[in-house]
């Protein structure tokens, strides 16, 4: 027995959808909350799968924790540092920032590696890296990561590549380091920034969010305060592709345009109708959409996260497109799932190549991961006939109900369960 989402295409979508806070903030903001001495309460929480089990984690750790609405209140009075239960950090791979959190807060930490979306290979080399030029030592005698030290002492990093995980991961071990550490050729994305606000509202000492040096002085102490989590951008980013697929008249509401440049200009590029406002982005019936190219890179390049939604799109954008991912070079298994509804992908190495129009249909396919599941709402949504996404439980993963919200602007979605053959 199995939940799945059906989609009975080519239905016009008019209304608004307001954007929830950053999933990619949120599951760093939440083992951030490790670190704090006091209660602190995060606003914007998004209702998605991934905040519910890292909250079962802080559960595990003695975190008293609250939810009311879209608020995630930590009370971590009653603390204590625990091997992490593996069959909750194999459920996202986000649970390796309670590496960064756990080793900064008790001088050890003990897990299993983590989860998540299967995006070809996803080494957390950096994070060791960086942990043990702080002075972790890693022990070997266990079948994961065990690292501890006597106390972290801050220190010069250089990340190899601008990774997200590892840049945050570094920050929360430096949090309460000894002395300066000073994270050079720092990853730059706005949820990077986002979880240094929030640990200098908690007092801590952190310089350069959001340029390629980041410094972080050490402190003993981190006080309570309430953080509202910045909007999702690659949430906002979903459904301005879905507005553009299908949509007749769509408000996209509580959003950063600056944080979606890179996606715009390439929406306008293919002749999406659209008018950026100051918060919000309102996309009209767009007709006749061109080919384009594009190459994902680290922020403010294309996101990673979009370019499968953005493939869904371009099999209706006349002419040729070439998608490079230089981020994850494996990240186009939805392209096998939008061909079996017709369309005409091929991939080689890191690229996929998109010849289109190619009307489609609707049939049985798979959301192969997060944002690939999100590709195959786009394509339902475009296709003749009922789609029928299965392994939806990665759509879950990072968007908040997002078949209600559909429902509402109009689409034909639902979920039903499925007993197995």
């Amino acid at each position: 027995m199995k939940e799945i989402i059906k989609i009975e295409g080519r239905h016009k979508l008019n209304g608004k959808v307001k954007i929830n806070g950053a999933k990619n903030a949120t599951v760093a903001l939440i083992p951030a909350l490790v670190l704090a001495d006091e209660q602190v309460v995060l606003q914007g929480v998004p209702d998605i799968s991934d905040v519910k089990v890292l909250a079962e984690i802080l559960e595990y750790l003695g975190v008293e924790v609250t939810r009311n609405g879209d608020e995630f209140i930590a009370n971590p009075h009653h603390m204590v540092n625990k091997e992490l239960p593996n069959a909750l950090a194999s459920q996202l791979r986000a649970s390796y920032y309670f590496m960064g959190s756990l080793l900064g807060k008790y001088k050890e930490v003990k897990m299993k590696m983590p989860g998540g979306c299967y995006l070809g290979p996803r080494p957390i080399n950096l994070h060791i890296k960086g942990f043990e030029l702080l002075g972790a030592n890693k022990i070997t005698d266990y079948d994961g990561y065990h690292l501890k030290t006597e106390q972290l002492i801050g220190n010069k990093i250089y990340l190899d590549f601008a990774s997200v995980g590892a840049t945050i991961n570094i920050i929360l071990a430096a949090t309460k380091a000894e002395g300066i550490t000073v994270i050079e050729n720092a990853a730059k994305e706005p949820e990077i920034i986002d979880v240094c606000n929030l640990l200098n509202k908690m007092g801590a000492k952190i310089k350069g969010a959001g340029t390629d040096e980041i410094t972080i002085n050490g402190v003993d102490y981190l006080h309570s305060c309430i953080h509202e989590i910045i909007p999702d951008r690659i949430e906002a980013g979903t459904y301005l592709i879905i507005a553009a697929a299908a949509g007749e008249y769509v408000l996209i509401e509580n959003i950063i345009p600056q944080h979606l440049d890179s996606l715009t200009s390439k929406l306008k590029e293919m002749g999406v109708n659209m008018e950026i406002l100051e918060d919000s982005i309102i996309i009209k019936e767009s007709k006749n959409l061109k080919a384009i190219d594009i190459t994902t890179q680290t922020y403010p390049g294309f996101a990673t996260d979009l370019q499968q939604p953005l493939t869904a799109l371009l099999t209706q954008a006349k002419g040729i497109s070439k998608i490079t991912d230089s981020i994850y070079p494996e990240r186009f298994k939805h392209t096998l799932e939008l061909n079996k509804m017709g369309a005409k992908v091929s991939t080689f190495m890191n690229m996929a190549i998109v010849e289109a129009p190619s009307p489609l249909n609707g049939a049985q396919v798979s959301a192969t991961d997060l944002r690939g599941g999100a590709a195959m709402i786009v394509a339902g949504l475009l296709a003749e006939g009922i789609t029928e996404i299965d392994n939806i439980y990665h759509i879950d993963r990072g968007y908040s109900k997002i078949d209600i919200v559909l429902e509402e602007l109009g689409a034909k979605i639902w979920r039903e369960i499925k007993f197995n053959d």
